[in-house]
């Protein structure tokens, strides 16, 4: 069936990600450049259950693609993993006369997104935005390129301390059990060692850090450990590491909510750009249910199902990188 597309309704959800407000504008954009009005739904699926939806203009995304975080705000919302809670959604954007959706966010955002989809048959094109880079299908997503860049700066900086002091440091980052961010901020930063759950089921990894003597000709030593229960995070390894080798003076950072925040980079803005139109052409192509994603530098379309069932793969040959480049 046709499914003619007068208005579209755009939302940001789960952790907020440097690169979103550049989506917002490209999506806001593009709509109003195809004769599309555009519908901005604050708190992502909270404010389509809430009724917190207001039309956007061009002027409405002026200015903003420099900032970081969302300026329609995000959320997490329980009550839309509920049939009634999807119901409400539906009977806002009903009356709100939004005909389809553009929804900015990662795998959860698109799990409600393909539940809603199939049961109110309404057209859904998702962008990635999380700084995890964990999602299937896509090289990158939206806020990775500015987290790794926030990451690298930080551990510049305690660098500085560990030389002086001659210490250990495991450094925690973000990642929500995924080791992107980890491995990449490791390799650049000049780190010693990166802990990563997806390596963790195969061998101990502080056993082979010992053992391989990470700090034979160093004074001071960086570990990048992605957090995760899988790998006990920097605060397990550090005590671990001070109960089985007490002759280390370790210390422990753990960057925590820095890691999301911050002026995009021009990557993440090109990256955003390119995928918030790119939204808008897929909706006019009558697509659905899909992620846009980039490989090899070409935008594609995947479907929500293997965007968000398949395991997005590290590239481990980078530990051995990371090794070599230590010595």
């Amino acid at each position: 069936m046709k499914y003619e597309i007068k208005c579209v309704g755009l939302l940001t959800s789960g952790g907020d990600a440097p690169g979103m407000n550049a989506a917002i504008r490209a999506v806001t954009r593009t709509a109003i450049f195809n004769g599309i009005r555009v519908k901005a739904i604050y708190r992502g699926y909270k404010g389509l259950i809430t009724g917190e939806i207001k039309e956007f203009k061009t002027e409405n995304v002026s200015n903003i693609i420099q900032q970081g975080g969302t300026i329609i705000k995000t959320a997490r919302c329980a009550e839309f993993m509920t049939p009634e809670g999807r119901k409400t959604a539906y009977e806002n954007m009903r009356k709100e006369e939004i005909d389809a959706l553009i929804v900015i966010g990662g795998d959860g955002t698109f799990t409600g997104a393909r539940i809603f989809a199939q049961e109110f048959n309404v057209p859904i094109v998702g962008l990635p935005g999380t700084i995890d880079n964990d999602l299937w299908g896509t090289d990158v997503t939206i806020g990775y390129d500015t987290a790794l860049n926030t990451i690298i700066d930080a551990v510049d900086k305690i660098r500085d301390t560990a030389s002086s002091h001659e210490r250990l440091f495991f450094i925690e980052v973000m990642g929500r059990d995924a080791g992107f961010l980890a491995l990449s901020s490791a390799l650049a930063s000049g780190a010693e060692a990166a802990i990563i759950p997806e390596r963790e089921t195969k061998v101990d990894q502080l056993e082979e850090l010992i053992k391989n003597g990470f700090r034979k000709s160093k004074n001071s030593s960086i570990v990048i450990v992605a957090e995760s229960e899988v790998t006990g995070g920097a605060n397990g390894l550090a005590e671990r590491m001070r109960r089985e080798h007490p002759e280390y003076d370790v210390r422990v950072t753990i960057l925590g909510h820095i890691q999301r925040g911050g002026s995009p980079t021009a990557s993440d803005r090109i990256l955003a750009s390119r995928m918030g139109v790119a939204a808008v052409d897929a909706l006019l192509d009558e697509q659905r249910s899909i992620m846009i994603g980039i490989v090899n530098d070409e935008i594609v379309h995947v479907p929500f199902t293997k965007a968000i069932k398949f395991d997005k793969p590290v590239n481990e040959d980078l530990l051995g990188v990371i090794q070599i480049l230590s010595i």
